[in-house]
């Protein structure tokens, strides 16, 4: 048995690298298990919004809406609002940086370009900045969809449970 055991941790270190994985930093991975709906926080502002994890999008989106583009210090920049889930006649003026546009074929086999935000959720304990596309989504359930940009590596889909992990990131 002992000797099969220098054999066991190699593999042991070796699999969670080949599968582009990587550890925290005390080298073991901290994942929590969500369910497909949950309640996450946009950061700094602490906006908790509704949001459906999706583990088929790639990125995250947005419901933004009242979009305008403006420069700021030579740079490409958005306001949008965010409809304040608790009551829909009160809105949260928000501005980024837009990073990049994304094209998105819809269903339909129409394209849409979006712009792309950098920007930190809270999800359960864990924190952390990926871009979302900024779109209206007032039509659809959920004003968020997280994407596995945003889950990657931290949160694990539950896909028989609802707001199992609330928002609660330490500042």
């Amino acid at each position: 048995m002992l000797r099969f055991l220098p054999w066991f941790l190699i593999l042991a270190a070796w699999v969670p690298a080949a599968h582009g994985e990587k550890p925290d930093h005390d080298g073991i991975r901290e994942q929590s298990v969500h369910g497909w709906v949950e309640k996450v926080t946009i950061r700094p502002e602490n906006i908790e919004l509704k949001a459906k994890m999706d583990t088929g999008a790639t990125t995250s989106s947005l419901n933004a809406l009242n979009k305008e583009i403006f420069e700021r210090d030579g740079q490409e920049w958005i306001a949008f609002d965010i409809i304040n889930p608790e009551d829909e006649d009160d809105t949260k003026r928000l501005e980024r940086e837009i990073v990049r546009y994304v094209r998105i074929i819809r269903h339909d086999g129409n394209h849409q370009r979006r712009p792309v935000v950098s920007m930190e959720l809270c999800m359960g304990t864990h924190r952390r900045d990926a871009d979302i596309s900024l779109v209206d989504r007032t039509e659809l359930t959920y004003q968020a969809l997280i994407g596995r940009n945003h889950m990657e590596g931290i949160i694990l889909v539950d896909s028989g449970h609802t707001y199992l992990q609330p928002p609660r990131c330490d500042d």
